[in-house]
């Protein structure tokens, strides 16, 4: 009786925690504004076109604080990248379903050189299976390849009440399509930002602005050699 008890409290609890930080990723689907209002390719621009959950869409911060209006600026002020141009389509909420879904309208109107692929988290606190994840990052990865675009796979780590079982593989996910597939990888796009309480945000999930240069460094680290 008290061990069927403690197994139902237990579930309870993981359920509360789940719940909880889902609030925080997936509360409010909306989309980020496109950083640039141009939907055609103009000629000697190459378009860089993001697409991510709410850690690439500035969450609760001013939108030129994210480090993808960082990064569009890095360019901008950098000659040998000037002909760059950033598109951010990142969603608060998103899923890989979401983005499997939007990202073939997406290559059409952008016809991106470089897909910066930053999703999985969301799918994850929701405790979708990894395979799933993987097989819709796959067929994301697969349309931009398609589509000549090079492709730079930003990885990110669950939190760690979710579970070893489940956050090993989740992690590890990443690493095995960017081998896979041949295309650049960020490991962890929150490397050297999560659980710092002054680079993150009071719900522990998000970086402030302070953070997102930080970010930023992580995602350039592997970016630049792509550009």
């Amino acid at each position: 009786m008290i061990s069927s008890l403690i197994t139902t409290f237990t579930a309870v609890w993981l359920f509360f925690v789940r719940c909880r930080l889902l609030v925080f990723f997936s509360c409010a689907f909306t989309v980020a504004p496109l950083l640039n209002a141009e939907p055609d390719v103009v000629e000697g621009k190459r378009n860089i076109l993001v697409v991510g959950d709410s850690l690439s869409a500035a969450y609760n911060l001013a939108v030129e604080s994210g480090w993808v209006t960082l990064l569009e600026q890095r360019l901008a002020t950098t000659p040998a990248y000037s002909d760059y141009v950033v598109f951010n389509a990142s969603a608060g909420g998103a899923t890989t379903a979401a983005g499997l879904q939007r990202l073939p309208s997406l290559v059409q109107q952008y016809r991106p050189y470089l897909m910066i692929l930053e999703l999985g988290a969301n799918d994850g606190l929701q405790g979708k299976p990894v395979p799933y994840i993987t097989s819709n990052l796959q067929k994301m990865i697969d349309i931009a390849l398609a589509a000549k675009a090079k492709v730079l796979l930003v990885g990110t780590r669950l939190p760690p009440n979710l579970g070893a079982r489940y956050t090993g593989p989740f992690f590890d996910q990443y690493s095995h399509l960017a081998e896979y597939n041949r295309v650049a990888l960020v490991p962890f796009i929150l490397d050297g930002v999560a659980g710092n309480s002054e680079l993150m945000q009071a719900d522990g999930l998000h970086p402030t602005a302070a953070g997102q240069p930080i970010v930023l460094q992580n995602i350039w680290s592997s970016l630049e050699a792509l550009l």
